[in-house]
């Protein structure tokens, strides 16, 4: 079946049903839901999106969210809970697109973003798209349960 992405509103049911998801995933991988570091909030301003990925059957399957990371001169995006259900091969990488590409038409010339060690198949999905391990940066200094990863946008 075919995916669709787009920008959507982040207090929808539906994305509050994928942050749920998410967060329980999270918590199953990692013992922690991964809502410290994220507010819904911060993915309604002009330089941040929140995109849920749609089935053929217009059923919300994904979503992820980019937002300006703080600290920095504004050209960098952190990207923010990355979902995926699981039930249609490529939403990931197709949510992943489409951040990458909404950061870009934003002005940003960088994502940014954390995964815990522990989970193996986001480090494997950031690495085998083009990311590449930086250090640490801001709340996850010093955290070595924590990886961090940037990928320059073309």
């Amino acid at each position: 079946m075919m995916t669709t992405v787009e920008k959507c509103d982040p207090f929808t049911v539906e994305s509050q049903r994928l942050m749920d998801a998410l967060s329980s995933a999270l918590a199953a991988i990692t013992g922690d839901g991964g809502r410290t570091h994220f507010r819904m909030g911060d993915v309604t301003g002009l330089r941040a999106v929140w995109a849920i990925a749609r089935n053929g059957a217009g059923e919300a399957v994904g979503c992820g969210a980019i937002r300006p990371y703080e600290g920095n001169e504004g050209d960098i995006a952190e990207l923010k809970r990355m979902y995926s259900t699981g039930q249609n091969p490529g939403t990931g990488t197709a949510i992943l697109n489409f951040l990458e590409e909404s950061a870009a038409a934003l002005g940003y010339r960088q994502i940014w973003l954390e995964t815990r060690r522990i989970n193996l198949r986001a480090v494997a999905f950031y690495l085998n798209r083009g990311y590449a391990v930086i250090d640490n940066y801001g709340p996850y200094v010093g955290r070595d349960d924590a990886v961090c990863f940037a990928k320059a946008l073309g």
